[in-house]
Formats: structure tokens, C-alpha cells, sequence
């Protein structure tokens, strides 16, 4: 087995990303001009993307890394919105996107024109949320996207499969079609709430971090495989133990929660780059096998496919924005009466991405006969031209949109206040339970250490505080930040002397790892207190 390619795939994808982040264009349409430009040069491998990896290998952690990141509570509380674009929206636009394709295309099946529809409904807001936290969209936006972008894939895979069958000649009906979309769901979610529980459990009693993060690593791929096994849906499974290990992620030792973190933003960072540049480098393969499809004709169906996508969202989100207001008087008094930006900015972040396109390399080559699957190669160009086209018209364009719709921003100022009334309660609890500590002459401490506790206490619940005073006229910092920085330097002079120690062989490198390992542990708390 040849690894040069996928090495080339992983150090080319990271430097593109790498630069991304010094440029103004998001990263994943970067990553994907970059694999466009560098398809066609001379020497390239060719990388086709096989729908037996994508799937089950390459969507999992993803889904995982984001529901986990993704907060519980905000999803429960937008769950008519999320719920009426990863499942209504996903449906409506198979069936929208499927008959416009149907009559556009002379010769096209209606139930391959439907496969077509299911390839291309579930929008990827990889890109979108990306795009959201960085012109400082409303968390109620981003978070609608994410629970679109979590939940989606599972309605358009599930929408695939029946309209699949129905197209290769397997008698698929409206009753079982719908019998199998419940089974997917309810199984899906089912299997995620059976595994919770014990993954859970498992995680708070390892005591060994590299233990733990061994099994975060393998709980994605389980979930999933778990959930495929019974044929429900992998994707809701991930999704479900994944919200629930990172809503409880305050119960796992600390050491686990600084590698788990480092590790799952490698990991996504790596995979999300390789997808994205993937997705270019797709080019080659889809025109080679076009075929007969070839020509001014194929241009016109991509623009028109392209057209019907973006026109399909928006006429389900704006619908499914206020007729449920109209419709509902709770909806009503529970949530903000919303404007037309919101609906408009939702409707813009449709962009399609990878598992469009492995879901349509999945398509087979013949129907139950041996003949040739109808229009297989031009589904691939057009899932092809509709990734592309809305990750680089809409992606290029929904920063500059945001910013001229003039989104009310965050308020720093009332943020702050909140995390400082949150740190003094806190505080308030942990003095009294150091009081109650000390009081037992079990924990008796010398003063000067007992001293060390308050005083540290005490920092902690005056550094944010000090975020909303005067800051240090010339160096512009506050008090707590000159305190970090400081700290920061005296760490950095410990290590030079360790090192010098190790090189003079007063010490061994065992030792130096461990008087390392105790300044990065406390370096790192000192960076993740700075890093707002």
C-alpha cells in the first residue's frame, strides 16, 4: 500500500488551512479552491473519494468533535427550528430539488431525479457555523445551524436509501419508505441513549487519561457501527452520545478533559482540512466519467441545479420562520419576534459539502437487471457542481452579507459581568469548603500554605472583576493580566534552568519530563484563563 498520497493529501490540506487563517477567505473554501488548482498538475495522485470510508470513518468523529463542543441545552431550547430544517427542509428540498431535476433533464427517471434530490438536500454548515463565529453571528443563528449540520445527514441518507431502491428496481413503497425512515431515527436515537449511559460510566472510573482518551477516540466509530449493525441510523447515534458525554464532561477527571481537548481539535482540524480539499480534488473523476453528458448542455443543468438548491431553501425557511408564530400563540410568547435578516442569513448558509458527494460515488452502476444505472454519472457532476458552486458563491459571500445586515453584536461588557457573578458564587462556595476542610485536624496545614489557598482563591475571583476596571496605562493590561504574563515569564525561566540542569547531566531526562510536564500543566492554565 502506497501512503505517499495520503500523506500528501494530510500536509498539503494542513498548510492550506494554516494559511487560511492569515486571509480573510474562510478555510474550507480555500482548501477547496486549492484542490481544484492542484488536480489537473502533473504528477498528482488521483484521490477519489470511496463512500465505505467517508462514511463510516471520516463522518463519525466529525460528528462528534461538533455535537460535543455543540451545548445541550441551546439545542433543546431551538429544537422546532433545528428540527424543521435537518428533517422538514431535508425532505422538502429531495422532493423539490428530485422534480425540478425530473423536468430539466430530458430522459432522467423521476426516481433517479429523486436520488439526485436526497444526494443533494443535506446542507454541511461546517463552513456556515465557521463563517458565523467569525463575524460574530447571534448564538441563536450559529446554533441552529449547528443542530441543522448534526442532524441532516441522517434524513438525507436515510431519503437516499428509499429513493435508491425505488430507482435500481426494489419495489419500494410510501409505507415502507416511511417505515424506514422511522426505524433510522428511532433506532438511531435509540442506540445512542442505550450506549450513553455506560460510556459515561466507563469514562469516570478510568483513572488513567491516555485510558480515556483512547476510548473518546473509539466512541464515535462504536456508536455508529453499533447503530448501522441494526440498520438505524449511525449518525443520530453519534450525535445523541456525544451531546450527552460533553454536557457531562465536568464529571471526567481533569487531566482527561486538557488531552482530550488537544487531541479532538487535531483531529478535526486534520479531517476537516483533508475533506474539504478532497472535495476539489474530486474534479478529474467527475469529468472523466461524464460522458455522453459532456458540453454546454451539462453546464446548463449544473447553473439550473444550482439555482433550484438555493431558490428550495429559501422557500422552506421563511415559510417555517413564521408560520409557526402565525399558527402558535406559545411560540409566540416564548421566543423574540424574528426579522426577515435571521431567516435570510439561514437561507444563504446552505452550502453543500463531502457527504453530498460520497453519498452520490455510492450510487451503483447498474439496477437489478444488470443495466445501466439512468444518469449515474450526471448525478455525480451535478452533485459535483452544486458543492462547488455553493460552497464558493455562498461561502465567499455570506461574510461580507453578515457584515452588511448589521447583526446586533455580542455584549462584552455584560458577558464579563455574568462570568464574574458566576466566578464570586463560585468562590463564595469554595472558601466556605476550604473553612470546613481546615477545621478538621485531619487536613491541618501550616499558615503560610493555608494562606496560599486563600490567596489563590481569592485571585481567581478578582481576575475577571479587573476585565471590567482600568487597565494599566501603558501597557494597556489589567492587573490579573500583568499577573499571567508575569507568571508566564517566571515559568519560562525555570525551563531554561531545567534544561541547563539536564545538559550539565545534574538531572536526567526522566526528571526533566517531569519537572516539564508540572510548568506546562501550569502554563496551560495560565493560557486558557487569557485566551477569550
Amino acid at each position: 500500500m502506497d501512503v505517499m498520497p495520503l500523506l500528501l493529501l494530510v500536509a498539503g490540506s494542513a498548510a492550506v488551512a494554516a494559511a487560511a487563517r492569515r486571509t480573510p477567505v474562510p478555510g474550507p473554501l480555500l482548501l477547496v479552491a486549492a484542490g481544484l488548482a492542484v488536480s489537473y498538475l502533473p504528477g498528482v495522485p488521483t484521490y477519489t473519494l470511496d463512500p465505505h470510508v467517508v462514511l463510516p470513518l471520516l463522518l463519525p468523529p466529525l460528528l462528534y468533535t461538533a455535537a460535543s463542543d455543540s451545548s445541550y441545552l441551546d439545542l433543546r431550547a431551538q429544537v422546532r427550528p433545528v428540527a424543521l430544517l435537518s428533517v422538514g427542509y431535508v425532505l422538502f428540498a429531495t422532493f423539490a430539488v428530485g422534480w425540478a431535476a425530473y423536468l430539466i433533464v430530458p430522459d432522467l427517471p423521476l426516481t433517479a431525479a429523486l436520488v439526485l434530490g436526497a444526494v443533494v438536500a443535506p446542507p454541511d454548515a461546517v463552513a456556515a457555523t465557521a463563517v458565523a463565529r467569525r463575524v460574530g453571528l447571534p448564538s441563536r443563528i450559529t446554533t441552529i445551524l449547528q443542530g441543522e449540520s448534526l442532524v441532516n445527514d441522517a434524513t438525507a441518507i436515510t431519503a437516499y436509501k428509499v429513493a435508491l431502491a425505488a430507482a435500481v428496481g426494489e419495489g419500494a413503497t410510501w409505507a415502507g419508505g416511511i417505515g424506514e425512515f422511522l426505524l433510522a431515527a428511532v433506532g438511531g436515537v435509540g442506540v445512542g441513549l442505550v450506549l450513553m449511559v455506560p460510556i459515561q460510566w466507563l469514562r469516570t472510573r478510568l483513572r488513567e487519561a491516555l485510558l480515556q482518551n483512547t476510548l473518546s477516540l473509539l466512541i464515535p466509530f462504536a456508536a455508529y457501527a453499533a447503530a448501522e449493525q441494526v440498520h438505524a441510523s449511525g449518525v443520530l447515534a453519534v450525535v445523541v452520545v456525544a451531546l450527552h458525554l460533553g454536557h457531562r464532561a465536568w464529571q471526567v477527571d481533569f487531566a482527561t478533559r486538557l488531552q482530550e481537548d488537544a487531541v479532538w481539535k487535531m483531529v478535526a482540524f486534520v479531517l476537516e482540512s483533508s475533506v474539504f480539499a478532497l472535495i476539489g480534488l474530486q474534479l478529474p473523476v467527475v469529468l472523466d466519467g461524464l460522458g455522453t453528458y459532456a458540453g454546454a448542455d451539462a453546464a446548463w443543468y449544473a447553473v439550473a441545479l444550482f439555482l433550484v438548491v438555493v431558490a428550495a431553501r429559501f422557500v422552506w425557511v421563511y415559510p417555517a420562520t413564521f408560520l409557526p408564530r402565525m399558527m402558535s400563540a406559545r411560540v409566540r410568547a416564548r421566543e423574540e419576534e424574528p426579522t426577515w435578516k435571521a431567516p435570510f442569513v439561514v437561507g444563504w448558509a446552505g452550502m453543500r459539502g463531502v457527504v453530498s458527494l460520497a453519498i452520490a460515488f455510492s450510487v451503483p452502476l447498474t439496477v437489478h437487471g444488470g443495466a445501466p444505472f439512468p444518469g449515474r454519472d450526471l448525478i455525480l457532476f451535478l452533485t459535483f457542481t452544486t458543492v462547488i458552486g455553493t460552497l464558493v458563491v455562498q461561502g465567499v459571500t455570506l461574510p461580507p452579507l453578515i457584515r452588511l445586515l448589521r447583526f446586533p453584536g455580542r455584549d462584552a461588557q455584560a458577558e464579563t459581568l455574568a462570568e464574574a457573578n458566576a466566578q464570586a458564587q463560585a468562590s463564595l462556595a469554595a472558601e466556605r469548603r476550604l473553612t470546613e476542610l481546615l477545621s478538621d485536624e485531619r487536613n491541618a496545614l501550616p499558615g503560610p500554605l493555608a494562606d496560599r489557598l486563600r490567596t489563590v482563591l481569592e485571585r481567581r475571583r478578582n481576575a475577571v472583576w479587573e476585565r471590567l476596571g482600568q487597565s494599566n496605562p501603558v501597557t494597556g493590561e489589567s492587573a490579573d493580566d500583568t499577573y499571567r504574563r508575569l507568571s508566564r515569564e517566571m515559568i519560562g525561566a525555570e525551563r531554561e534552568v531545567f534544561v541547563r540542569l539536564r545538559d550539565a547531566r545534574r538531572i536526567d531526562d526522566e526528571m526533566l519530563r517531569t519537572l516539564l510536564r508540572r510548568l506546562d500543566l501550569e502554563e496551560a492554565a495560565a493560557y486558557r484563563e487569557t485566551a477569550r
